[in-house]
């Protein structure tokens, strides 16, 4: 079977399968940003996140939470307030912890210079131990400036989504003229003079591009993939 063709079987399969999320639905921050990579023949999303505040209990791990271990005590993802971390925390038996997490998407490409135009990686998270053995081992006034902060990381999450959105609209606009004229652009490489590469600056990479072949957390039921896995974690978009 073509490979084009197999790709598109598995993305029609892929995409017809129930939303196995907890909440069953795509979050309304990345909806559109889903639509738009669903839209191309060329990838397709297998799970996302906008970004959420969750309180979990569970057992820790270092500083890894397991959470298909833990019980979700409180999660949402749009602000929250002292009263309903205070009062999920009275369900807490075990070590509690607080954390935000960013937007998160996972996306499935066709093929690897497919993938090579997506990804980049984020450290804009929060994780924070609040109870242990179900004893709560901090004051209200520190969860209160906990939220503060998980708070502000969420309203910049929500900035760096639309820009991530928008540099990712131009990318694939800026792909799609390159691909129609690959005659002009081969003609233009051969005519160019050699300069020297600059050196990069870190403090101005947008991003680092990473792609997987494999990613244990989105193993498919179909051992044939046609595709190739690439998580984004945004962060500097």
């Amino acid at each position: 079977m073509d490979r084009s063709a197999e790709f598109r079987r598995w993305k029609a399969q892929c995409l017809s399968k129930a939303d196995l999320s907890r909440k069953g639905s795509v979050d309304e921050d990345v909806v559109e940003l889903v639509q738009l990579l669903n839209g191309r023949e060329e990838f397709f999303t297998t799970s996302s996140c906008a970004g959420r505040i969750i309180l979990l209990d569970g057992g820790i791990d270092g500083f890894e939470v397991q959470k298909q271990n833990c019980c979700w005590l409180l999660v949402t993802h749009k602000p929250c307030v002292k009263d309903d971390v205070i009062v999920a925390l009275k369900k807490a038996n075990s070590d509690a912890i607080l954390k935000f997490e960013p937007f998160i998407l996972h996306v499935q490409c066709r093929q690897l210079q497919d993938a090579q135009i997506l990804a980049v990686r984020s450290t804009h998270g929060l994780e924070v131990p609040l109870s242990h053995k179900g004893q709560l081992m901090v004051t209200e006034e520190y969860i209160d400036f906990l939220l503060k902060i998980a708070n502000q990381k969420m309203e910049e999450n929500k900035k760096r989504i639309e820009r991530f959105y928008s540099c990712l609209q131009h990318a694939l606009e800026r792909e799609a003229i390159t691909n129609s004229h690959p005659r002009e652009k081969i003609r233009g490489e051969e005519n160019s003079s050699y300069s020297p590469k600059k050196k990069r600056n870190p403090e101005k990479a947008r991003g680092k591009c990473i792609t997987e072949e494999n990613d244990k957390e989105l193993e498919n039921d179909d051992d044939d993939d046609p595709g190739i896995s690439v998580p984004f974690f945004p962060e500097d978009y």
